[in-house]
């Protein structure tokens, strides 16, 4: 059973990064496999089972998306209202007033995730035929913020990256070697460099990268669906 090597997988590494410590300017630290862990079971049973040729990495939680409710991208209605998912939502261990959490409830859009599940919906129609081929997950579940400020796994120090990337690392490696894809397509080039480091000794494996859907991103805003699907055609992916 494929999604259930995915659960004991996500289990262990929630366990792991919860005993991790963060120095400042990090002031909260979310572990969205906890306090949302059973949204991200569903998502996993529900649409983790199987082979797949593609796996999409993302970088780490969006404050606004699976800090909320435990789902990669989980922009709140294209989780919901698409991808058909629901559940309780617990709190993280120490809240951050600036960042409430809100689950299902959160009336902010994860602009990422809107732009990243709307290209499948829109190209595949629906969730099941999207998955049938393809899995979305994130590289780190940890969400960092300092203060109000989200912060990316990439600015941590060293001394906190290392032991933080080899679980993560880990991780990927049993979910690679639970779905066996053909391809693992970095979400944006920090994503690609981490999956190319972690996967480095899995043979036959290909590596890509699309661009991140990010509003941070100029080159995201003009047009970035249109930007990823070519180059998901130009790898031959698509």
């Amino acid at each position: 059973m494929t999604a259930s090597a995915l659960i004991a997988a996500a289990r262990e590494l929630s366990s792991q990064v919860d005993r991790m410590r963060f120095a400042p300017p990090v002031t909260h630290v979310y572990n969205p496999l906890d306090y949302a862990g059973e949204v991200h079971e569903h998502y996993l049973r529900r649409y983790g089972e199987g082979r797949k040729r593609v796996v999409f990495v993302g970088m780490n939680p969006g404050p606004f998306g699976m800090a909320q409710i435990g789902v990669p991208f989980g922009e709140i209605s294209s989780a919901r209202d698409w991808l058909g998912l629901e559940g309780p939502v617990g709190q993280p261990a120490q809240t951050n007033p600036k960042r409430p959490v809100e689950g299902f409830a959160c009336k902010r859009s994860e602009v990422s995730g809107q732009r990243l599940w709307g290209l499948f919906r829109n190209r595949f129609g629906r969730p099941e035929t999207f998955f049938q081929d393809h899995f979305v997950a994130n590289y780190c579940p940890l969400a960092f913020f300092e203060d109000g400020r989200n912060l990316t796994p990439d600015k941590l120090p060293m001394s906190e990256q290392l032991p933080l990337l080899a679980a993560c690392d880990t991780h990927l490696r049993a979910l690679v070697g639970s779905l066996r894809p053909e391809w693992v397509i970095g979400i944006g080039n920090w994503a690609e460099k981490r999956v190319m480091a972690a996967l480095a000794e899995v043979p036959e494996l290909r590596f890509g990268r699309i661009l991140h859907p990010s509003p941070a991103s100029p080159a995201a805003n003009r047009g970035w669906s249109e930007a990823a699907t070519r180059q998901l055609v130009e790898l031959g992916i698509w």
